[in-house]
């Protein structure tokens, strides 16, 4: 289905649809004492390093709350950029971190109104290598509901950090010859499945490799185009996919909307094309695990262009 192909949410995506918890924050804050905004805490630690968060108290706030912690000496960030972020979350009312990307690595925030605002004013006028404290209501964070996904109640308050740590590029695929890539098995024409036979265990920070077995005479598909295709994927080893099309019908989805390989991978190429694609974790799910696919997951795709528009 065509929604195993889509990437990931991002926790820190406004208004998510998600069942709030107990309209009052829960009963393990650590002390009774309340204090306002950045004065519940004080905050350590180095640019680019886990912050060390020690808690006064409870955590009150009314306006949001936006403070530059570090200032960075790098490039300005403007609207549309996309930067690579280290994100720490605490609640403030039970005084726990609820979230963050340090133990892992950062995420990849585009600045825009897609954020909720006070994300938004976090960014604005910062420069990289800068480090930003918000403090802030759980809904005006993330919504009405809050986000129980992070132990955050609706009425209870969030203090987030972010160190923005660089402009992402996205990389470029590498073209590369069929034989680099899977072979297909062929069934009256139509892919089943993937041949692994004498292909090499693909390295975790590979590059995003692409063979276009048959080059289309179709328009140039772009990035903010809808593409119909038959496509089936599968991982390293496995003996069958873990999802495919060209048994039931092809499948239209926005380029948008699926993981960034295949974004990436079919950017530039001619509708009527069969593509072969290597996708290495960071552009495909990362250390997210779906049905079928284990966490940290090269992915592999033979995709038949039929339309885009």
């Amino acid at each position: 289905m065509l929604r195993r192909l889509r990437r990931p949410a991002l926790l820190l995506l406004p208004a998510m649809l998600l069942a709030s918890l107990t309209a009052c924050g829960s009963d393990n804050g650590s002390s009774s004492s309340t204090y306002e905004g950045l004065d519940a805490v004080t905050i350590t630690g180095d640019f680019g390093k886990v912050p060390t968060v020690d808690w006064k108290g409870e955590m009150t706030t009314g306006d949001v709350g936006v403070k530059t912690l570090v200032k960075g000496d790098g490039v300005a960030v403007k609207t549309g950029d996309k930067i690579l972020t280290n994100i720490w979350i605490g609640n403030g009312y039970t005084q726990q971190k609820t979230f963050t990307t340090y133990d892992d690595k950062p995420q990849v925030l585009t600045v825009d109104d897609k954020l909720s605002k006070p994300f938004v004013e976090a960014f604005a006028n910062q420069t990289i290598g800068s480090r930003v404290a918000i403090t802030a209501s759980a809904s005006d964070l993330f919504g009405d509901a809050g986000n129980p996904q992070l132990q955050i109640a609706n009425k209870d308050t969030v203090l987030v950090i972010l160190d923005l740590m660089e402009v992402y590029t996205a990389p470029k695929p590498v073209d590369v010859g069929k034989g680099k890539l899977p072979g297909l098995i062929l069934k009256k024409g139509e892919p089943t499945g993937l041949d692994f036979k004498g292909l090499p265990r693909p390295k975790a920070n590979g590059d995003l490799l692409r063979s276009i077995v048959k080059v289309g005479k179709g328009k140039t598909v772009t990035s903010s185009m809808t593409v119909t295709a038959n496509y089936l994927g599968q991982v390293y080893g496995a003996k069958k996919p873990f999802d495919e099309s060209y048994s039931k019908k092809p499948v239209p989805f926005a380029l948008t909307g699926v993981v960034q390989g295949w974004t990436l991978g079919l950017s530039g190429v001619k509708v009527g094309s069969r593509v072969l694609l290597e996708i290495p974790p960071d552009l495909g799910y990362g250390s997210q695990a779906q049905t079928n696919i284990p966490a940290d997951s090269t992915l592999y795709f033979v995709i038949d262009i039929i339309s885009a528009k």
